[in-house]
């Protein structure tokens, strides 16, 4: 029986017989494209060349490509590991041709590698080919037809439908008719039953596809009608985990030499045992083994888990893991990066980023791990009480907010309400669910229009060399984002730098003459959309026709040239003083300073800050000559030079080195030509941003320049004001230490008369249907004393509402403590008191526990007005 590794070489040997280029896998976290955070097909990376937009550089490729999916049909997160066959992270086998062979050796080689080289029996397979759809005016797959009668009988070529068998990358973008195989795993005796051809497309576990070869022919438009594409392309995809699964001979990919390994691993640190069963035991070591892969790719590519964006889907993902062994495997510490070392050894083969960076990855891993398991058990505390306010519904809104907040999918509640007679409101937490998709979804709607195309050709970057170039406008397209209307343009050749690798995107002026005379157009950013330069503007003519020309704005070119330069050696300089371990894990290089993020799991301290600058400034003053060689990739590599974790290199790349010795890296940015040109280099900050990943901020040249001067100017005003002590630093600490001494005595003073205050507030005790109410508007100085006079009431009254406001420097500040046994018998809730009475009227927020509970807000002329809440609430 052959090894994944074995078929997954023999596939990329195979199609490497056919004069195609194996090309490595593009990183799984997306940069350079709005419209995908992860690359989730194959082809992701080969888009510009379907469009058009970038002649490839070969006419034939095979790769096999890390993909994650999250969303869509079958790849729902809540839904993987509940069946056997589908995943969060998969690879995806598939081979390229770019306006080179069509249907006719697609066809017949998929069928000669699947058949002769994998040896699956010729009558477990079926085809199918796109039947047409009238009402686009596709005509069938008549070539492909033909291509499949010559190689299989008529009864094994199925006609599918625009759903099944018409691919489309998107609501826009490439798209084609396609001819999908199927592969019959049933037992003999349930095939002999039913025909294979009749439960193809019907979601049967044991009859699934296994190859789609898709034929790009067309370019979906915005206003959804097809324009031919210039050339015709073959798009093919091979899901690498079915496919072991097909000739390992086993019914679910979890049995296969990709998964079990980890599957095992998992028993072994747990004590559980995996059946193949559909339990929630099995089904929680089938979510481990699926998601480790997708946490540690994604990571290792460049994307740490986060609270926004592509670092949300992350962590989602990881917190699904932990909750499942946390839940179902009755593991109540960190697991997953108990499996990092054992990826890192199956992948280093094939994706060797894992390997080089598994110590930083494990403990991002565990980080992550630890802080959600503080979350789980604070979540079990919240669902207790949630339980206890429940009488036999739980409300949607309350389960909701235990997904959302605590991370606790829907049947974890259910199942644990169940326990204690519960049921949950289904339909108010699918309400909340929706609503929140729908904020989601209006934050980041983008409405694209299509390319209006002056003229056919590809997009030139010039800016190497020159800062305005004369070109064309090649096509543009208008944008809405967020209720704003904004034009993304293409030129001819442009000196426009794009934003990546760190560097913002320039901005300048285009100046347009033709027939309608001249006009401007500001560019205010430009971005990559994969390899196409986009400038952004607000307003364009109404003609774009005719001579541009294209000037950046050099004054700020100039200053982002500093700052990225300044990057190189500030990272050398760190791996010289911090070890060789540091490595980039996001940079920015604007017009005001450079951002630097790297792995580091300790404080850089004083010291160390010291030290690094000193090396940066010595390099800027020996004023070395900064040379840019343009090199094979793998030349590069033997050079030693240093290419970034997640980036999609060429096969040529652009080296950067500054001395041979100190820094040789990989990089797409403008640079200066002598370090000497920095001028200076100052560190204003240092700081943690993530688990393991911490944070330089630097200036360079006239702004350090302007850092240092200003920071010298506060010292001098600093000691005008300390009247020239001769020892400053002695004078500011005895003043902090008076003002400590100070704040101590004035908090025993304002406790005492705290006391004062809740005697006084005990004489103003009304009662309204048996309930002791407090409410006052009062002084104090901090809102910690308001919580603190609120609570003190526990230990005098029983029965009570308190409502205590104050005004605070000009804001309010409003209390809300209530008896438990009084909540508890009313059913009321000082956090949702808050919510819905007092928050909206102060215009503020707030919350809190069930029985206390505070808020803060702008409008102080509504505090007579929060008192009444209490009243009206004992009233009623």
């Amino acid at each position: 029986m052959m090894t994944a590794a074995e078929i997954r070489q023999t596939f990329l040997d195979f199609f490497k017989s056919k004069d195609h280029a194996i090309v490595p896998s593009a990183p799984v976290v997306l940069k350079n494209d709005p419209t995908l955070k992860f690359t989730n097909s194959g082809m992701n990376q080969f888009k510009d060349f379907f469009l058009g937009n970038q002649e490839a550089p070969f006419k034939r490729a095979a790769d096999t490509q890390k993909c994650l999916r999250v969303s869509g049909k079958h790849n729902d997160l809540e839904e993987v590991g509940v069946d056997t066959y589908h995943h969060t992270f998969f690879e995806m086998l598939g081979n390229w041709s770019f306006g080179d062979y069509f249907k006719q050796e697609a066809l017949t080689w998929s069928w000669e590698l699947l058949t002769e080289v994998f040896n699956i029996p010729k009558d477990r397979l079926y085809v199918s080919v796109f039947e047409g759809d009238p009402a686009e005016h596709l005509p069938p797959s008549k070539i492909a037809y033909e291509v499949w009668r010559n190689i299989v009988d008529e009864d094994r070529i199925i006609f599918g439908n625009k759903k099944d068998n018409f691919w489309e990358m998107g609501d826009t973008g490439p798209c084609g008719p396609c001819s999908e195989i199927h592969v019959d795993m049933r037992p003999d005796e349930e095939r002999a039953q039913v025909p294979g051809r009749d439960l193809v497309n019907a979601d049967h576990p044991q009859v699934i596809e296994i190859w789609n070869n898709v034929f790009m022919q067309y370019n979906r438009k915005k206003d959804r009608s097809l324009e031919a594409l210039p050339a015709t392309h073959v798009d093919t995809g091979m899901g690498f985990e079915r496919l072991v699964r097909v000739l390992q001979g086993k019914s679910s990919n979890y049995d296969t030499d990709i998964f079990v390994p980890t599957i095992q691993l998992t028993e072994k640190i747990t004590g559980k045992k995996y059946s193949g069963g559909d339990t929630k035991v099995d089904v929680a070591f089938r979510v481990i083994a699926d998601h480790i892969r997708a946490i540690s790719f994604a990571i290792a590519d460049g994307q740490l888990p986060s609270n926004t964006e592509a670092g949300y889907v992350i962590r989602r993902i990881l917190r699904r893991a932990v909750r499942y062994y946390y839940s179902y495997l009755d593991y109540k510490q960190p697991l997953l990066h108990q499996l990092v070392a054992l990826k890192a050894s199956e992948f280093e083969n094939v994706f060797p980023e894992l390997k080089q960076q598994e110590s930083f990855v494990t403990k991002i891993i565990l980080e992550e791990e630890n802080s959600f398991l503080r979350t789980l058990e604070s979540g079990l505390k919240r669902l207790d009480d949630v339980m206890k306010e429940s009488k036999d519904v739980i409300e949607g809104a309350k389960a909701f907010e235990l997904y959302d907040t605590y991370g606790f999918p829907k049947d974890l509640t259910e199942l644990i309400a169940a326990e204690n007679n519960l049921k949950i409101d289904e339909a108010g937490f699918n309400k909340s669910l929706d609503e929140q998709k729908n904020r989601s979804r209006a934050a980041t709607t983008l409405d694209v229009d299509d390319w209006i195309v002056l003229k056919d050709a590809t997009c030139e970057f010039v800016g190497y060399t020159q800062n305005s170039c004369t070109t064309q406008v090649l096509k543009y397209r208008k944008v809405n984002a967020k209720g704003k209307t904004a034009y993304q343009i293409v030129l001819a050749q442009t000196p426009f730098y794009a934003e990546s690798g760190g560097q913002v995107g320039d901005t300048g002026l285009l100046t347009i003459n033709n027939q309608q005379g001249i006009s401007h157009i500001e560019i205010a950013d430009t971005k990559k959309e994969n390899d196409l330069f986009i400038h952004f503007a607000n307003t364009i003519p109404e003609d774009l026709s005719g001579e541009v020309t294209a000037a950046i704005n050099e004054e700020n070119r100039k200053l982002i040239t500093l700052h990225h330069t300044s990057t190189h050696l500030l990272q050398a300089a760190m791996q010289q003083v911090l070890g060789s371990h540091i490595a980039q894990k996001g940079s920015l290089n604007t017009t005001e300073n450079v951002r630097f993020d790297f792995s580091h799991f300790a404080k850089v301290t004083d010291e160390e800050i010291e030290k690094i600058e000193q090396i940066v400034n010595e390099k800027i003053r020996a004023n070395i000559p900064i040379s840019i060689q343009v090199l094979p990739k793998d030349e590069a590599l033997k050079l030693g030079a240093m290419a970034l974790f997640g980036e999609k290199y060429g096969d040529l790349v652009r080296v950067v080195t500054i001395d041979p010795t100190f820094s040789v890296e990989l990089c797409g940015g403008t640079h200066v030509a002598h370090t000497g040109e920095l001028g200076s280099f100052k560190i204003i900050s240092e700081g943690a941003v993530a688990a393991g990943v911490r944070r330089i901020e630097a200036v360079a040249g006239v702004k350090a320049e302007a850092y240092i001067s200003n920071e010298l100017k506060t010292l001098e005003a600093i000691k005008l004001i300390f009247k020239n002590p001769k020892d400053l630093s002695k004078a500011v600490a005895t003043l902090v230490e008076d003002k400590n001494t100070l704040q101590k005595q004035l908090e025993k003073t304002e406790l005492k008369i705290l006391v004062g205050v809740r005697n006084q507030l005990m004489q103003q005790v009304q009662v309204i249907n048996g309930i002791n109410i407090i409410t006052d508007i009062i002084e104090v100085s901090q809102a910690d004393h308001l919580r603190k006079l609120c609570l003190d009431f526990k230990n005098e009254l029983n029965n009570y509402i308190i409502i205590l406001a104050t005004n605070i420097g000009g804001k309010a500040s409003v209390g809300v403590a209530l008896d438990e046994t009084l909540a508890t018998a009313k059913n009321l809730d000082a956090t949702a008191i808050i919510k819905e009475h007092i928050s909206t009227l102060i215009k503020g927020g707030g919350g809190g526990q069930k029985t206390f509970a505070q808020a803060g807000g702008q409008d102080v002329s509504q505090l007579q007005e929060v008192l009444k809440v209490a009243a009206k609430l004992a009233s009623s």
